[in-house]
């Protein structure tokens, strides 16, 4: 990497420089330089240290800033009781759950003290705690190991829930998180740590519960964050070859949910399709369907149409292909809205 500044997060770094990096470099940058911002920042996590973490993120960072780099048990519970410990003597605790399924040991410590802290003392303590957890499919691997947990924690009123899809949305957004008084559930699509993207480092954050058009269009709207914004990408070109002109938003914040330019595009197009990796019953999609189907009911021209995986276990690696949804898939969501 180059050399590192301290300019705060979010404000302007003042060398201009735009590389291309993978998202799991990407994140690594961004916890390079909150670790040189604040000294109060600690990583924690199984195997994060010396090891680099399991995807590499957290790599050459135990070198760079020693004891505030911290291999912990495999014991989820405790690496977030911890960090809450840490949080109310000032702390700014970065903790990495290895894989999406392992994160419900930990769920009590979460839903019932993390985000219930600073309401349960009337705000006179904050949880500047971030929990980053490697989500998703398309890694061909074992049970527990490509789960889409991220509805229980956007259904938990104190925590911030947020999905960054691009490397430099994962370089500024973490640092965003981790500057952030209140706690913050940082999903990573892991599919998603290796395709290289131009990251700005002296560029701008755009707010951290922003969401975004990535793409414009005028007949369908296509939402979704994560991983699964760049399967609408795909779709939005299929459906230009076949006449039809998809506008793609990528959500970035799953809670709170940022409904100004998801609201505008459905007023101009008068159609949603939504589409996630995770299951579809009582999921985000579920809640942003039923949202817009509110808030823009006279703008609808079709239903709000979802398109998920399915209301099942996520199956053996070899089946994992027709468990998650594809361009096919949300294709046929779009063929569908356009036929009303």
């Amino acid at each position: 990497m180059s050399s590192i500044d301290t300019t705060a997060p979010g404000t302007a770094r003042p060398v201009a420089r735009v590389e291309e990096l993978p998202m799991a470099r990407a994140l690594n940058a961004g916890l390079r330089q909150a670790l040189a911002d604040d000294p109060k920042v600690l990583l924690m996590g199984e195997d994060i240290a010396t090891l680099g973490g399991v995807f590499r993120v957290t790599e050459g960072l135990q070198a760079e800033f020693g004891d505030r780099v911290i291999d912990t048990p495999l014991a989820e519970s405790g690496i977030v009781g911890t960090a809450i410990g840490l949080a109310l003597r000032g702390y700014r605790p970065v903790c990495e759950i290895q894989f999406d399924g392992f994160i419900y040991p930990g769920f009590d410590q979460i839903t019932s003290q993390l985000a219930k802290l600073t309401n349960r003392g009337q705000g006179a303590f904050s949880m500047p705690v971030v929990i980053r957890v490697p989500y998703g499919g398309h890694i061909g691997a074992v049970e527990h190991h490509q789960e889409s947990p991220e509805a229980y924690f956007a259904h938990t009123a104190g925590l911030r829930v947020v999905s960054p899809s691009t490397p430099n949305d994962a370089y500024w957004m973490i640092q965003e998180a981790i500057a952030s008084n209140d706690p913050v559930m940082f999903f990573e699509p892991k599919s998603r740590y290796w395709p290289k993207g131009p990251v700005d480092f002296a560029g701008t954050a755009a707010p951290l519960h922003a969401s975004r058009v990535v793409r414009t269009g005028t007949d369908v709207t296509l939402l979704a964050h994560g991983a699964m914004v760049s399967v609408l990408m795909q779709a939005a070109e299929i459906a230009t070859e076949e006449g039809v002109s998809a506008e793609v938003i990528d959500l970035r914040s799953l809670s709170p949910i940022d409904y100004g330019p998801i609201l505008d595009s459905v007023a101009k197009t008068g159609r949603l399709v939504v589409a996630q990796e995770a299951s579809g019953f009582v999921s985000v999609g579920s809640e942003i369907a039923a949202t817009v189907a509110e808030r823009a009911y006279y703008s609808l021209q079709a239903p709000v149409l979802r398109v998920s995986g399915f209301d099942t276990p996520f199956p053996p690696a070899k089946l994992e292909t027709l468990f998650l949804p594809d361009a096919d898939r949300v294709m046929e969501a779009i063929d569908r809205a356009m036929a009303y």
